[in-house]
């Protein structure tokens, strides 16, 4: 951001110096500079080449005259709501473009502040204000931060989760190879105490398999060269994983609409998002209810759908349940041996498959998630390479 700032300001300083020197130290109103120096009304002038330079710039920048009237301003200024008419309309900004004025001196700050655009209440911005080569002109630059801070906060939340989901069964395992040391003596006490420790070990090797499984999806390694999967097999291997789980709780499950339907992708990856996807609708379903895997297909689009019967999802959870460790229930995503990071695995799946998954749900009624998957002929993820051709796209 700083070295952003800096470059634009020497582009920006740059123009002023060079247009003085060229008018003998002071713009002139001359034929000859006519096109080159936009003029107000007031006989305010802006040196060539900063609307050129603020028109290009991404970033909120404007430029103020000694009356604190607004000379130039770049569109993001305008659209984020900093500049209306010929006013800037932060206070805090115009404060500070005030003391940059008034001492020359280069300031940097963090600021936020309510603006009328769409998202959030309010707007980070980092903001750097200077003085224009003694012309009494002051730039304001003012870099939209929102989303930076928003994924600092996403990093930090997620090592503070991981922390805690690796510390949990750390520390269980530790109190418990205590508790059977001091039971070496009582054998069913330490047969029972070590199916606990088994438990856990459990628990943690899935947590440790399904952050290197998220590590290398969204670390955007190369995946496998795409090759056409069956989802005829790759229902009959999800349901089969859960099959002993579901049989304990009178769980019917039920696949049907994959007979002769492919898709191109790593079928590898596929099963995972698709397995994750039974496995929770298994856990989170009452006794003796259904689960149904069934597979559709639409004019561009292959549709994998899991719906069950079971306890459903509140509304208010339903666009946060992809985030990592993200639990609607922590106590009941514990007991059912979750890790938090399935469905954020599933999202990144699709996303590298040029799919996306979906949700339905309601409270007491079940949950169908849907794997929409292109289809091989629509061009999408994984068309089957032309050999003949190279420059033919996977």
């Amino acid at each position: 951001m700083a070295g952003i700032i800096g470059l634009v300001l020497g582009v920006v300083i740059g123009a002023v110096v060079s247009s003085v020197l060229r008018a003998g130290g002071r713009p002139g109103p001359g034929r000859g500079n006519r096109q080159s120096v936009e003029q107000r009304r007031d006989g305010t002038t802006l040196p060539p080449g900063i609307a050129e330079v603020l028109s290009a710039l991404p970033s909120s920048a404007v430029v103020l005259d000694s009356a604190d009237r607004v000379l130039r301003a770049s569109s993001a200024a305008r659209a984020f709501g900093i500049v209306r008419g010929e006013e800037l309309v932060i206070n805090e900004l115009l404060a500070l473009a005030r003391q940059v004025r008034r001492d020359g001196v280069i300031r940097e700050t963090d600021i936020e502040v309510a603006v009328r655009k769409f998202g959030p209440d309010a707007t980070s911005f980092a903001v750097r204000v200077a003085p224009l080569g003694g012309t009494g002109l002051v730039l304001v630059l003012a870099e939209d931060q929102t989303e930076h801070r928003r994924l600092e906060a996403v990093r930090r939340d997620f090592v503070a989760n991981i922390s805690h989901e690796l510390k949990t069964p750390v520390g269980a395992l530790s109190l418990l190879a205590e508790t059977v040391q001091d039971a070496s003596d009582d054998p069913e006490a330490v047969r029972r105490f070590t199916e606990r420790m088994q438990t856990e070990a459990n628990r943690l090797t899935a947590v440790v398999q399904d952050l290197i499984t998220l590590s290398r999806i969204q670390g955007a390694e190369p995946l496998a060269e795409p090759a056409r999967v069956d989802l005829n097999a790759l229902v009959e291997e999800a349901l089969d994983t859960v099959r002993m789980p579901a049989d304990a709780k009178g769980i019917d499950l039920v696949g049907s609409g994959a007979e002769g339907i492919t898709v191109m992708g790593d079928e590898g990856l596929l099963g995972t998002a698709l397995r994750n996807l039974v496995s929770n609708a298994v856990a989170y379903s009452p006794k003796n209810t259904r689960v149904a895997v069934s597979v559709g297909r639409s004019s561009s689009s292959v549709d994998i759908s899991v719906a069950d019967q079971g306890i459903g999802i509140p509304q208010q959870d339903l666009e946060r349940i992809f985030e990592r460790f993200y639990r609607v229930d922590a106590a009941r995503s514990r007991a059912t041996g979750g890790t938090g990071l399935g469905l954020a695995i599933v999202k990144h799946i699709m996303t590298h498959h040029r799919g996306e998954v979906t949700v339905w749900s309601k409270e007491g009624s079940g949950s169908t998630f849907t794997l929409r998957l292109p289809r091989p002929e629509a061009g999408g993820y994984g068309t089957p390479r032309n050999t003949d051709h190279q420059e033919a796209a996977p």
